[in-house]
């Protein structure tokens, strides 16, 4: 009988699809929601400046808050995802920020903005961010979790593709409250369902095992090997004494001054070249479709070669394209833009998501890479604030736009630095003929 049931399983295992894609299909599709409504932030600032008769440096005011807030959410909730499971953090902050984001469209003025996209919103949004979302992949993944992130992450790019776009499109032909209804109606009538039937927090929770569908029941003999990365540790505080969590959380602070930057002044920056806000969203669109290919290629690359090296090319690419706005023509840099910064956009987060997971384990990387987040966030508040403030003073983003470029420039190089092949536990080889307990298990002694 026993001999019977092991064949089913096999055969099970080698026909099904593993349920962490599926998690994958859900979360993919709130992040979509999520990141792709809060890029399209930009879209509206031209219109609220007219609207409330105040300039850009006010609404930026708003949009950096919103990224402050944001920040200081990202440790909190990767902590109460490390404690209480992925699931439930997500669900209740795609909730909030649906609510939260309907009653945008009922605002008059800078101070409603600032309370509830400012705080009730950006504060949500960081229960749908990598601290929470990449946990969960990274406890359901281990041998393809750089192609699990990065699908995971396209999700933003395809969000980009099409949600601003959209809101663009809505807020021509109807009305930027028409815009905020929709987009915060369809995040609580399918975001939040899909998240509560489908996901959940690991594997054990379903009977199953990272990286198969294989029931715990069936292997209950079965002695689980991994090695132990040098640098894992029982406590969270520990890891923040070592320089690599140090390294990826200082060039993701640039990464956070460049891509909130271009996200809340793209538009405002082609209004100023004379380019119309629906080109601009086209082009923003456009950068994000090229992300979510390039995403897809850096994860599948980024599980056979060093991460660090990836991260680091992203970022001088990136950089590159700050340079091209600033010495190309305003018709021809959007597109340039649109074109070389599609191919680094939103390719950091998986990479070093991946990168916090191979040195630190997934025992406190909600925690970890939550203060890689905040970083990441008060990075781009400040950048919000600085590029609002130049453009009101000046009437021109050139020199924030090469404070990005060179911003970048050190960001590829602290990337670069990292000793991925000494720290990495993907180097680590399992000891031979020993058996390693599984150092980062979620269980509910916990």
């Amino acid at each position: 009988m026993s001999n019977n049931r092991s064949e089913l399983d096999g055969s099970s295992k080698k026909s099904g699809i593993y349920y962490g894609w599926y998690i994958i299909a859900a979360l993919f599709f709130a992040t979509f929601l999520a990141i792709g409504s809060r890029q399209g932030f930009g879209v509206f600032v031209k219109t609220w400046e007219q609207d409330w008769g105040i300039s850009t440096a006010t609404v930026s005011i708003a949009a950096s808050v919103g990224w402050l807030v944001n920040g200081v959410s990202q440790p909190i909730v990767g902590r109460l995802t490390d404690i209480y499971g992925g699931r439930r953090v997500v669900v209740i902050s795609l909730t909030v920020m649906a609510l939260a984001t309907i009653g945008v469209a009922y605002v008059t003025n800078i101070y409603g903005l600032i309370a509830l996209s400012g705080f009730v919103i950006s504060f949500a949004a960081g229960g749908i961010s990598p601290a929470t979302t990449g946990v969960i992949v990274a406890r359901w993944f281990e041998k393809k979790r750089g192609m699990a992130m990065a699908v995971l992450i396209a999700g933003g790019s395809v969000g980009g593709l099409i949600v601003v776009p959209f809101l663009s499109y809505l807020l021509v032909e109807f009305s930027w409250q028409t815009a905020h209804w929709l987009v915060g109606g369809l995040a609580l009538a399918l975001g939040v369902p899909l998240l509560l039937i489908v996901v959940r927090s690991t594997p054990e929770d379903m009977g199953l095992k990272i990286d198969d569908g294989e029931s715990s029941a069936s292997t209950e003999t079965e002695v689980v090997v991994r090695p132990v990365g040098p640098k894992f540790a029982e406590e969270w505080r520990d890891s923040l004494n070592s320089k690599p969590i140090w390294q990826l959380s200082i060039a993701y602070f640039v990464c956070g001054i460049t891509t909130a930057s271009i996200a809340v002044h793209f538009v405002r920056w082609a209004i100023s070249e004379d380019i119309t806000t629906g080109t601009a969203a086209l082009a923003f669109g456009v950068l994000s479709g090229i992300n979510a290919g390039g995403v897809l290629v850096v994860g599948l690359l980024s599980d056979r070669w060093q991460r660090k090296n990836l991260l680091g090319a992203v970022y001088l690419v990136r950089g590159l394209g700050f340079v091209l706005l600033i010495v190309l023509p305003g018709s021809t840099a959007i597109w340039a833009f649109a074109v070389v910064g599609g191919m680094s956009w939103l390719a950091t987060v998986p990479l070093t998501a991946s990168l916090t997971a191979d040195v630190y384990g997934v025992r406190n990387l909600g925690t970890l890479f939550g203060f890689a987040n905040m970083a990441h966030q008060l990075g781009g508040a400040a950048a919000v604030m600085l590029f609002g403030w130049a453009f009101t003073v000046w009437g021109s983003y050139d020199i924030t736009f090469a404070i990005g470029a060179l911003a970048l420039l050190g960001a590829g190089i602290v990337s670069l630095s990292i000793r991925e092949k000494q720290d990495s536990v993907r180097y680590s080889p399992v000891p031979e003929g020993a058996a390693v307990a599984l150092h980062e298990s979620i269980t509910d002694e916990e």
